[in-house]
């Protein structure tokens, strides 16, 4: 089941990926958005038999992806879904990135979670819960540090893929929505994911005919 529904997300994010790539905005800011699904989707394909994660993971992780190509096909001030968000609430600025990094908490964190809980003696609880959220937050820090160097790289090439809006706290927003993000999927998904846990580890026999 793990594998059909794998495969089936794995060519649904394939075909986003494949017409975010048609004419995008800016082809660079394109592969620099992109790369870490050409770099992730390969390392889940390869260790789904060794180690496969839960449906919820693998749907998050999945949804990120459209979330990243998204965000490379337009760059991420000129998402029409952030326009429409700025029009109808009012906003400074399209706050499409905000999402994008609210998400790069709130994904990671129920992987990073699945895999503590999966290798390490760390059980459900404070403990479990800080070393989640700062693990995001780190990785949230080292993104920053990237998209640093592309942007010391590239110089104004980069302009499209940093996405500060003229914002001179985009770096500290982008952490903080990390960090929101992180904190917020362990306080909603926690148990939801224990119990997809606990399907994928112990599943109930099947009743025979």
């Amino acid at each position: 089941m793990t594998n059909r529904y794998l495969r089936v997300l794995v060519v649904i994010v394939g075909a986003a990926l494949v017409v975010s790539g048609i004419a995008p905005y800016d082809r660079t800011t394109w592969w620099l958005e992109i790369f870490p699904i050409l770099i992730g989707t390969p390392i889940l394909v390869a260790t789904y038999r060794r180690f496969p994660l839960t449906k919820l993971t693998y749907t998050l992780l999945a949804i990120h992806a459209l979330i990243l190509v998204v965000g490379g096909h337009y760059t991420y001030a000129r998402v029409p879904l952030g326009f429409w968000a700025q029009n109808v609430l009012g906003l400074a600025r399209n706050d499409y990135d905000r999402l994008g990094h609210f998400v790069q908490g709130f994904v990671p964190a129920i992987l990073i979670r699945e895999v503590l809980l999966r290798t390490s003696p760390l059980r459900p609880g404070r403990w479990l819960f800080v070393l989640v959220t700062a693990t995001c937050l780190a990785f949230s820090a080292c993104y920053e540090f990237f998209e640093w160097w592309s942007a010391l790289a590239g110089g104004h090439a980069a302009d499209a893929f940093l996405g500060t809006q003229g914002d001179v706290w985009d770096t500290q927003w982008d952490m903080f929505s990390a960090l929101l993000g992180a904190i917020s999927a362990q306080l909603l998904l926690a148990r939801i994911h224990d119990r997809s846990l606990a399907n994928l580890l112990h599943p109930a026999p099947r009743a025979v005919a």
